[in-house]
């Protein structure tokens, strides 16, 4: 059974009870009362006629009642019989009762002494309600006077009242069910838009749907709002394992291809050598020793290049995968100043075509970073090293600024530039500015290692270049002017 039954069939149980409860209690009150107010009539006029004079030959008995007696009880719909329990039984009887040929039951001989009591019967088709009360005679019970009130109007009444209330509750029951029911549909509608939006999404695997609701803010809005903030980050999180899948993809193609060209080298020169050895074994070689020395230390000096560069980019491979894994960098608070100028006196040794020249660095003097001094002297040397590597002639220059909390370490270039498109990819791994890749000697990832550096450091970085004129580099880093404690 679905829920909107389960709440419909609860909410009409629950009713049924509340209206079977509550009727029963307005017709039992109103029952109460009638029949109370009818009582009270005859209690009333038992009353004045219990202080009547009597009447008796010694064997019968009979109340002096007036005419205007009479007509009271007679306008009170009250009918009356008086009975002998030692002559003929009845000795009065009420007009109206004579009429009907009817007469009222007879009393107990207990009704001597316990009168006073009501009781009800029915005779001919008609219901009464019946008073009995002892007729003295010399101060001894001698008779039995019995009133009564033919309640047939009131039974009609409560018989078309009962009517009403039996067939209000069905009325009722089933209005309230239907529209129960229509209200329940109405409030699981967006229950069911969750159940059809997560069958598309299993269906489609289309994370991208979203559920339309336009309700309050209530508990079925508050669902679907989290349901839909749960498909947003679940899109959001697929949509990076796809872009992760997919440079993970891109990186081991390119991996692959910067390791295929070392390898080819190294295949090669090992192939010739093993040729040209094999055929100076057998005699049969046209070079002579001298040219085959040469040839061989040739081919050695090519593996041994080869051999550097596959391994510069292991390592690389290595830090990246490091980075990747969420591996944090150990700092502490470091003078900036000393680990820059140790990286200039080094940075004089590295291979390059370009003057190396040393701005004004005082911007710096004095400041500390929470940093690796390791790191920090790494990311500065692939920053110079890729400066020296685009800059065939003219200068590479690195001076610093400070704004603020944060100072600025600049290495700017005279060399090739790039364009602007080319700028927000450079930090990507194995990305070349230049069409075509292996123009300049590296692994491809020196600038994607600098800026995770960069980023563990809590810095940015900010690229300024212009193609043909050069390019500058700006390392922002939080700084403080004494260690943090």
């Amino acid at each position: 059974m679905s829920i909107r039954w389960r709440l419909t069939a609860w909410y009409t149980c629950i009713l049924a009870v509340t209206l079977v409860l509550f009727g029963a209690s307005i017709y039992g009150l109103v029952r109460y009362n009638i029949y109370t107010e009818v009582k009270k009539k005859i209690v009333e006029q038992a009353n004045q006629i219990r202080n009547l004079d009597t009447y008796t030959d010694g064997q019968n008995i009979d109340l002096q009642l007036s005419r205007d007696q009479k007509n009271r009880l007679e306008d009170n719909n009250i009918s009356w019989q008086i009975y002998s329990f030692y002559g003929t039984g009845i000795t009065s009887l009420a007009p109206a009762l004579q009429d009907r040929n009817l007469s009222l039951p007879v009393p107990k001989q207990n009704a001597l002494v316990n009168g006073g009591k009501f009781s009800a019967f029915t005779k001919n088709g008609y219901s009464f309600i019946l008073f009995e009360l002892p007729v003295p005679s010399a101060d001894q019970p001698f008779g039995v006077l019995s009133l009564a009130v033919n309640t047939m109007s009131e039974d009609r009444l409560m018989d078309q009242m009962k009517t009403v209330l039996v067939f209000g509750f069905f009325i009722t029951v089933v209005c309230a069910s239907t529209l129960g029911l229509f209200l329940a549909r109405k409030s699981m509608r967006p229950i069911g838009k969750v159940i059809e939006a997560a069958n598309q999404i299993q269906t489609g695997n289309d994370l991208s749907v979203r559920i339309d609701y336009e309700g309050p803010n209530d508990e079925i809005g508050q669902l679907i709002g989290t349901v839909n903030q749960m498909l947003s980050r679940t899109d959001r999180f697929y949509k990076e394992l796809e872009e992760a899948y997919a440079t993970q993809r891109r990186f081991v193609s390119d991996a692959s291809h910067e390791l295929r060209t070392p390898l080819t080298t190294i295949r090669g020169n090992v192939d010739l050598l093993k040729k040209a050895w094999d055929q100076e074994a057998e005699g049969r070689l046209q070079m002579d020793e001298q040219s085959l020395r040469s040839l061989s230390m040739e081919a050695i000096s090519d593996i041994a290049d080869e051999s550097k560069r596959m391994s510069r980019l292991v390592n690389d491979m290595l830090s990246l995968a490091r980075a990747d894994t969420g591996q944090t960098i150990t700092k502490d608070p470091l003078l900036m100043s000393p680990i820059v100028q140790d990286v200039i006196r080094r940075s004089q040794f590295l291979t390059r075509s370009a003057a190396w020249v040393q701005g004004d660095l005082s911007a710096i003097a004095g400041l500390y970073v929470e940093g690796n001094r390791d790191y920090l002297q790494q990311m500065l040397f692939i920053f110079i090293e890729n400066a020296f590597k685009y800059t065939p002639q003219g200068k590479v220059m690195i001076d610093a600024v400070r704004v603020g909390g944060q100072i600025g370490i600049r290495i700017a270039d005279t060399g090739i530039g790039m364009d602007q498109k080319d700028i927000p990819h450079i930090f990507e791994r194995f990305y070349r500015a230049d069409p075509s890749r292996g123009v300049t000697q590296g692994t491809g990832l020196g600038l994607s290692i600098a800026k995770w550096i960069i980023d563990e450091h809590r810095g940015s970085v900010e690229v300024i270049s212009r193609k043909g004129e050069g390019t500058a580099f700006v390392i922002w880093l939080p700084a403080f002017p004494t260690p943090l404690q």
